[in-house]
């Protein structure tokens, strides 16, 4: 069968790559074009797409990082370039003639992309769903009218979705199976805190300075003799979209580190993480962890108001949402300063109760995602829909 998938984000990179790996275990003949990146091409048994180029015949029509965006005023900046990656995408959908398109998250693209395919009788399945449970409610009329299956990834998903009368198909959470098959290696020598910055542009110009800040903050205290900071760079990303926020000084004690997250993760006595897909991967590989967020005044002033009218909604962070209570702290907009910040490596690094009791609450996490294998259940499950 022909599978098309549409990725838009590095996450959505990921848990398409396992979804084809799961996919071809299961369908011979299967056949894969898609929007996403590396890790989706390395499934499909290609090289890596570091040109963002589609090659003649190839599967990738165009990777993620063309069209990442952060929050509402990128949005707006974006827009054309965002409308014309739409309809191109409408046109190849059409020209190659797929048995289904998969939608992975990136529900400002992809909703349009399930009504045209609707229309035009092409079904649509979506994987990991739109979070209509954060905000824009109005999207489950049309996950209703416009989806033939919708495979969700949290458990809290479950009675939200029950709730409002929209089938799903729940099989577990694909970080799990990514996180206890990676092989881990130490990425540098001695201790060190992690910095996961975002992987997208506009967040790293939110994130670094404040980090920047903290590290020189530390890298003074006595008590951080010996420490180094290590920057996890996304897969986007390259070492211009960090370098201008670090002095030259930092050198000796900063390192920048690309392609080996989970290892940066995995050997950190502690995280700074920009809130997304990171820190549930943190919780499940056990790193002691405090979640930073900051966005444009336009995109907090709406964010807020969607928190106001979802008063369900008390965390911005996956793992605290799965346990419904405060694992780790969370750092958002006015919050997020140096002092904070390191205040609370402080007590990640030296106050092993509170470590502790960190780890404890992220079993919990681990446990409610429930066991391994989601990423081939959800793939025997599509090609049973089919």
């Amino acid at each position: 069968m022909r599978y098309y998938i549409i990725a838009g984000e590095a996450s959505g990179d990921l848990h398409g790559s396992n979804l084809i790996k799961g996919l071809k275990a299961e369908d011979a003949g299967a056949e894969f074009r898609f929007w996403g990146g590396d890790r989706m091409l390395a499934a499909c048994g290609q090289n890596d797409g570091a040109d963002m180029a589609p090659t003649a015949g190839g599967p990738l029509v165009r990777h993620y990082r063309q069209g990442a965006v952060m929050g509402l005023s990128d949005v707006l900046s974006k827009g054309f370039s965002l409308l014309g990656n739409l309809e191109f995408c409408k046109s190849d959908i059409l020209g190659w003639q797929p048995d289904v398109v998969i939608l992975i998250d990136y529900p400002g693209f992809n909703m349009k992309i399930a009504r045209f395919c609707h229309e035009r009788g092409i079904r649509v399945f979506y994987y990991i769903a739109p979070k209509t449970w954060a905000s824009r409610e109005g999207r489950n009329r049309k996950l209703k009218a416009w989806v033939d299956r919708l495979f969700i990834v949290f458990p809290f998903e479950v009675p939200y979705f029950e709730k409002r009368g929209i089938p799903f198909e729940y099989k577990g959470n694909p970080l799990v199976d990514a996180v206890d098959s990676h092989e881990y290696s130490r990425p540098v020598d001695g201790r060190y805190i992690a910095v996961l910055a975002g992987s997208r542009k506009g967040e790293i110009s939110h994130m670094m300075p404040v980090c920047a800040e903290v590290m020189r903050r530390l890298h003074s205290d006595p008590r951080y003799a010996g420490f180094r900071f290590v920057i996890a760079g996304a897969p986007a990303r390259s070492e211009s979209d960090y370098l201008p926020y670090l002095d030259e000084g930092m050198s000796s004690y900063v390192s920048l580190v690309f392609g080996r997250t989970y290892d940066v993760l995995k050997f950190a006595d502690a995280a700074v993480i920009n809130s997304g897909t990171a820190s549930l991967e943190a919780a499940l590989i056990g790193t002691p962890q405090v979640v930073c967020w900051s966005t444009s005044p336009l995109t907090i002033f709406a964010a807020r108001h969607i928190l106001r009218v979802q008063d369900h909604i008390r965390y911005i962070s996956l793992g605290n949402l799965c346990i419904d209570r405060p694992a780790f702290r969370e750092l958002i907009q006015e919050d997020f300063t140096a002092p904070n910040v390191a205040e609370e490596l402080d007590r990640l690094v030296f106050d092993e109760e509170y470590r502790c009791r960190m780890l404890s609450d992220y079993e919990d996490i681990r446990q409610s995602l429930g066991g391994s294998g989601a990423s081939a259940s959800v793939a025997r499950a599509m090609i049973s829909a089919l």
